[in-house]
């Protein structure tokens, strides 16, 4: 089966729409996925920000709220601004890594984003995330305490370190087998098709 490797942040913004809908699509097209947490903020220092470009650049920002409230109304996603952006999505990401590794991460995924950009909690808090695991069935003290353990932390740290030598620089990004990289969710539907050539 074709397989397409899809990097994410959960502070990105477009990483939300593209993880509500690669499941159906990849599924559609018998494609294999295989969702690849990351983080922007050390990709973001090398390349001299110490922030999310739609702040750094406020008329950019203005256009990505609106646009991404225009495609969560096409796809019937709820949206919500957060009061704070971009958040911490350590925790996150990490319990993300504990939840794929035991056949949950997915479905966690999912929640994190409809939480973060569906309702406007602030995934770093440690509360929402335990709120989260409690939801999905989990033991929201355990997992979060395997996900605070150093083989986890230094695996998110090989995954973004890995992300940098494939040359991302932006969430959501898609790379197929053979090495092609395709950025934002409007590039989900090409990636697929260039999965499956």
């Amino acid at each position: 089966m074709p397989t397409l490797d899809f990097w994410f942040e959960f502070a990105s913004t477009y990483s939300y729409p593209a993880a509500m809908r690669i499941g159906a699509l990849a599924q559609h097209a018998g494609v294999s996925v295989r969702w690849r947490p990351f983080l922007l903020g050390p990709i973001f220092k090398g390349q001299g920000w110490d922030n999310s470009p739609f702040n750094l650049y406020p008329a950019k920002g203005r256009y990505m709220w609106r646009d991404l409230a225009r495609i969560c109304g096409v796809l019937g996603l709820p949206f919500v601004q957060p009061a704070q952006f971009p958040q911490n999505a350590v925790l996150a990401a990490r319990v993300a890594l504990v939840g794929l590794a035991h056949g949950w991460g997915e479905d966690f995924c999912r929640a994190i984003y409809a939480a973060e950009f569906g309702s406007g909690r602030n995934i770093g808090e440690p509360a929402a995330v335990a709120e989260i695991l409690a939801k999905l069935g989990q033991d929201a003290d355990a997992v979060m305490a395997e996900a605070q353990s150093d083989a986890v932390k230094t695996r998110l740290r090989t995954q973004t370190e890995e992300a940098v030598t494939l040359g991302i620089f932006g969430a959501p990004s898609f790379v197929t087998a053979d090495g092609e990289l395709f950025w934002g969710n409007d590039r989900l539907e090409a990636a697929m098709a260039w999965a499956k050539r």
